[in-house]
C-alpha cells in the first residue's frame, strides 16, 4: 500500500511538473511570437479608437493543452481601458470552441475598438497575456504592441453658421402722386370742372406738401396723354398730341415757383394715339356681358382699323362701351414723382440708442446691422422684440447673436420662441447648430435633414457631422467648396493632404484660436516640410499658447520629436 502511494505521488508530480513546464517554456519563448498591429500608430475616428492585431505563433511553441487568454488594453496616465474583446486560443488538445494552435504553428487576427477619451492621447496600446493548463496559470510579460493616440479628428471645429432674418428696411424709397384729366370725345381742352375734381385737387396739395417736407425730395413728373381707340388713327394721333400739351401746360403751371422743375429732364411726355392696352384693361376689370368676345377679338386682330370694325359690330356691346369704358380713355396721366427718404444709418443707430420706441420695426432691426458690438446687438434685438412680440425675426436674431456670444442654452430658448411663430427653415437651421454647438449631435442633424430645402449653411452642420462620424468623404462633399479649416481637416483626414494644405494655404483669414494653423504644422510633418511645420506651429502657437503642451505629445510630430527646433518651439 505504501509503495503504491509513493508511485501516485511521483505520478502526480510528474504531472504537475510537466504542467508548468509547458506554461513556463511558452512564457520563456513568448519573444518568438509576432505581432503586427494596424495602424501602427493608434488613432481616433468618429470617437473611438479602433485596432487590428495580427498575431503569429512558430512551429512547437503552443502547448497542445494550453488555453491562452489575450487581453488588448489602452493604458495611459490615472487609468487603462480594457477592450471589450478578448482573444481565446487554444491547442489542438484542448476541448473546445476557440482559435486553435496547432503544434506546427498558426496566426490569428483581432479587431477591436474602445470609446476615445482626452488621456488616451498619452497611452500604450498592451497585451495582457494569460495562458491555463489544467489547473495550472500563469501570466506572461505584457507585450508593448503600439502608441497612441493620434486625436486631429478631435480638432473639428462645432462652429455655428446662423442664418438672421433680414430687415427690410430702405432708406430711399419710390414714391408718386397719380391723377387723371379727362376730355370730351375728340376734344383736347380741360375743361374747369375737371381741374376740380377731387384727384387734380389732392395732386395740388401734394405738390405743395412735398417743397415742404424734408423726407420726400421731387424727381421728375410724368404726363402721359391718350385718345381712346375708337376714332381713326387720323384724328386719334394728333387729338392725343393736343391733349399732352394742355395737360403739359397745366402741370408746369403748378410747378412754376418750383426750381427743381426748371431742370432739364424733370417733365417727361409721352402720347398715345389709340390706347388699346387700357381699353383692354378696362373691359377685363368691367362686367359688360360679351366682354369676352370683345377680348377675343383684340387677340385675334392686330390691325387697328378691323379691330375698330368688328368691335362696333357688336352694336349692343358697343353701346355699352361708349358710356363705360371708351370716356375713360380719353385722358392725360399726371405722375408726380419722388423719394421717400428715410433715416441714415447713423441716424437710425443714434435713435436706438438713444429712444429705440420711437423708431419702426424695419429700422430696428436693421439698427441690429450698424454694431459690431454683439453685447449692443442683442440690446437692439431685445427692445425689437419687446416693441413687436410677434416678431420672428427678432426672436431669431436674438437667438443668432447669443449663439455669437457663446451662450448656447439663451440661444436655443430664443430660437424655439422663434418656432412657436413660425417654424420655418431658418428657425430649423439655427436650433441645428444650437444643438450642434451643444454637443447634441444626433439632435442636430434631425433638425437640419428636416428642412424642405437645404441650405448652404445646413450643408456645412452635416459636414461638421460627418466628421464627427468618420464619415469624410461625405463630409467633404458637404462643406462645399468655400476653404474653411474643417474642409482642410476633412480632406486630410480622407487622405487628400495637398488638397488640405491648398484649402488652408487659401483661407483669406485665419482663426484666432490657432487651429488652421496647427492643423497647416501637422500637415508640414506629414509631408516632412519641417520649413511649413515650424512656421505654422510658431503661429499657432502666437494665436494660442496652449498649443505648445498639445504638440509636445501630439503624435504626428513623432518623427520631430528629438529635433531641437521642434523641441525649443515646444518648450
Amino acid at each position: 500500500m505504501k509503495k503504491f502511494r509513493s508511485y501516485f505521488i511521483l505520478i502526480l508530480a510528474a504531472i504537475v511538473m510537466t504542467s508548468c513546464s509547458g506554461l513556463n517554456k511558452m512564457k520563456k519563448n513568448s519573444n518568438s511570437v509576432k505581432f503586427e498591429v494596424t495602424p501602427k500608430v493608434l488613432e481616433t475616428h468618429a470617437g473611438v479608437v479602433a485596432v487590428t492585431i495580427k498575431g503569429t505563433f512558430p512551429a512547437k511553441y503552443f502547448d497542445k493543452k494550453t488555453t491562452v487568454t489575450a487581453a488588448p488594453v489602452l493604458t495611459y496616465t490615472g487609468g487603462e481601458t480594457a477592450f471589450e474583446k478578448v482573444q481565446v486560443l487554444q491547442g489542438e488538445s484542448v476541448q473546445a470552441n476557440n482559435k486553435v494552435i496547432t503544434s506546427t504553428g498558426g496566426d490569428f487576427t483581432y479587431s477591436g475598438t474602445i470609446p476615445y477619451k482626452d488621456a488616451m492621447k498619452i497611452s500604450q496600446l498592451v497585451l495582457k497575456i494569460k495562458a491555463v493548463r489544467g489547473k495550472k496559470s500563469l501570466d506572461f510579460d505584457q507585450v508593448k504592441l503600439a502608441d497612441g493616440v493620434i486625436a486631429t479628428s478631435t480638432l473639428v471645429d462645432k462652429d455655428a453658421r446662423t442664418i438672421k432674418m433680414k430687415d427690410n428696411y430702405i432708406q430711399i424709397n419710390p414714391e408718386s402722386k397719380l391723377a387723371d384729366i379727362h376730355y370730351q370725345i375728340n376734344q383736347a381742352d380741360i375743361n374747369n370742372k375737371e381741374l376740380k375734381a377731387e384727384d387734380i385737387a389732392l395732386l395740388k396739395e401734394y405738390i405743395k406738401s412735398v417743397g415742404t417736407d424734408s423726407t420726400r425730395k421731387l424727381k421728375s413728373t410724368d404726363v402721359s396723354s391718350y385718345a381712346s381707340p375708337d376714332g381713326s388713327m387720323k384724328i386719334n394721333a394728333p387729338l392725343s398730341e393736343n391733349r399732352g400739351k394742355t395737360a403739359d401746360k397745366f402741370i408746369k403751371k403748378e410747378f412754376a415757383k418750383v426750381p427743381l422743375a426748371k431742370t432739364e429732364g424733370f417733365f417727361n411726355e409721352k402720347t398715345t394715339a389709340e390706347d388699346w392696352d387700357g381699353f383692354k384693361s378696362e373691359v377685363e376689370k368691367s362686367s359688360i356681358q360679351d366682354k369676352d368676345l370683345i377680348l377675343r377679338v383684340l387677340s385675334m386682330y392686330s390691325d387697328p382699323e378691323v379691330r375698330n370694325k368688328e368691335i362696333k359690330n357688336m352694336s349692343s356691346a358697343f353701346e355699352k362701351l361708349k358710356t363705360d369704358i371708351l370716356p375713360k380713355l380719353r385722358r392725360s396721366q399726371l405722375s408726380v414723382n419722388v423719394d421717400l427718404i428715410g433715416r441714415t444709418d447713423d441716424q437710425i443707430l443714434a435713435q436706438m440708442r438713444k429712444d429705440p420706441k420711437s423708431l419702426g420695426l424695419e429700422e430696428m432691426l436693421h439698427a441690429g446691422t450698424l454694431t459690431t458690438d454683439l453685447n449692443e446687438q442683442l440690446k437692439f434685438y431685445q427692445a425689437t422684440a419687446e416693441n413687436f412680440p410677434k416678431c420672428i425675426r427678432a426672436k431669431n436674431n436674438m437667438g443668432c447673436t447669443y449663439l455669437a456670444l457663446g451662450k448656447t442654452d439663451e440661444a436655443i430658448a430664443e430660437f424655439e420662441k422663434a418656432k412657436a411663430i413660425q417654424n420655418n427653415d431658418v428657425v430649423k437651421n439655427n436650433l441645428g447648430f444650437g444643438a450642434l454647438v451643444k454637443g447634441d449631435v444626433a439632435k442636430a442633424e434631425e433638425y437640419f435633414n428636416s428642412m424642405t430645402a437645404a441650405t448652404p449653411e445646413s450643408k456645412y452642420g452635416l459636414g461638421v457631422i460627418a466628421i464627427t462620424k468618420g464619415e469624410y468623404d461625405k463630409a467633404v462633399n458637404s462643406l462645399g467648396t468655400e476653404p474653411s479649416f474643417n474642409l482642410a481637416l476633412a480632406l486630410y483626414l480622407k487622405g487628400d493632404v495637398a488638397k488640405a494644405k491648398s484649402t488652408l494655404d487659401s483661407m483669406k483669414e485665419l482663426c484666432k484660436c490657432g487651429k488652421p494653423s496647427y492643423l497647416k504644422a501637422v500637415i508640414g510633418a506629414k509631408l516632412d516640410d519641417k520649413n511649413y511645420l515650424l512656421s505654422n506651429l510658431r503661429e499657432a502657437i502666437g494665436f494660442n499658447a496652449d498649443w505648445k503642451a498639445y504638440a509636445k505629445t501630439d503624435l504626428e510630430f513623432a518623427k520631430f520629436f528629438n529635433d531641437d527646433t521642434f523641441k525649443s518651439t515646444v518648450q
